[in-house]
């Protein structure tokens, strides 16, 4: 009987330790995905200012290549010329910082830059979030 009680409190304890974590864990990833969906839009924000309003232009190709190549260079994937685009075209669908959710990750970002009707769009961010 004495080993079922330790045996049962040890669980109890073990999965109280566990949910513990399991929070914590879920709290970091929301952390960190808010915190790179606000990078990506400011890293959006300074590439649209340097580069004016229309990146096809050849000072737009070349700094995003740029750009690509040096981030790449010092802090890996995920800085291709098409993600820089991405990052940039986040700033001009969604130009008001405040606007953004929290809940929301890139990818959610992503796909809601693909909807063409800004009402549809806005529609979609809200039921995403």
């Amino acid at each position: 009987m004495e080993n079922n009680k330790l045996t049962n409190q040890s669980h109890e304890t073990y999965s109280q330790i566990r949910n513990t974590l399991i929070t914590a864990q879920t709290k970091v990833t929301a952390t960190v995905n808010s915190a790179m969906v606000q990078a990506y839009w400011e890293i959006g924000e300074q590439i649209y200012l340097a580069s004016g309003e229309n990146d096809r232009a050849e000072y737009g190709k070349g700094l995003i290549k740029y750009l690509s190549e040096e981030l790449t260079k010092e802090f890996g994937k995920g800085f291709t010329a098409a993600n820089l685009r991405n990052m940039r075209q986040f700033y001009v669908t969604f130009p008001k910082r405040y606007t953004l959710c929290s809940e929301l990750s890139w990818s959610h970002y992503r796909l809601l830059m693909r909807v063409d009707n800004k009402e549809r769009r806005d529609f979609y961010h809200e039921e995403c979030a």
